[in-house]
């Protein structure tokens, strides 16, 4: 993991990126479970982002955790490059067109659907349209690494039956693996080390 985030990092250091080679590199790394599990906290409700590297301010590299059957809102990614590499389980993309404006309460088109498996890459933007992510498996997890270029904190998120949107804050379930709580404060604390074993929860899933 070290190793891929120096050779993201070296990509970042010019003005100009090439989206290319951003794929190039993720497609070249091997998913290896010593890499990564530390980053791999599960939530028995919900799926999780998890940070692993804030970058030079361009992109944040993060790691999300899917139980079985979770799945995300349908989303869009505020003009921001979104890479996906699948590095436990499997993950299916459902891409949907962007509600044509004037309309109101017309169910979005969906247009493709696609099931990715380990090192497998994918890659999303807003002009590609709006997306879910989900978790087909019903028993085994699924871990899966994101790159956002640049950043962000906030999404829309759609209604599947009327395409009507509204705002949504995304946050961090853990960042650097420490557990981060946001009660009282819009950016996160930190949990101490402390009380990470109470409160982070390892997967119960093949890789450990």
């Amino acid at each position: 993991m070290d190793k891929l985030i120096k050779d993201i990092g070296e990509v970042f250091k010019d003005d100009e990126i090439n989206t290319e080679d951003i794929r190039r590199i993720l497609s070249n790394y091997k998913s290896n479970p010593l890499d990564w599990k530390k980053y791999a906290h599960f939530d028995a409700h919900k799926y999780t982002r998890n940070l692993v590297d804030e970058g030079n301010g361009k992109y944040n590299m993060l790691i999300l955790c899917w139980g079985p059957g979770m799945a995300s809102s349908i989303h869009d990614h505020t003009n921001s490059h979104c890479f996906v590499k699948v590095l436990d389980g499997s993950l299916t993309e459902t891409l949907y067109d962007w509600p044509n404006e004037g309309e109101k309460d017309v169910p979005l088109n969906k247009k493709k659907e696609s099931t990715y498996g380990v090192n497998e890459v994918t890659y999303m933007s807003d002009e590609i349209g709006l997306h879910r992510m989900e978790n087909p498996s019903h028993s085994d997890g699924c871990v899966t690494l994101h790159l956002y270029i640049p950043a962000y904190d906030t999404c829309k998120i759609f209604d599947e039956r009327t395409g009507r949107n509204s705002k949504s804050v995304v946050t961090f379930y853990t960042k650097y693996g420490q557990k981060v709580d946001y009660n009282g404060s819009k950016t996160g604390r930190v949990i101490p080390q402390s009380e990470i074993d109470s409160q982070v929860v390892r997967s119960p899933f093949s890789f450990v």
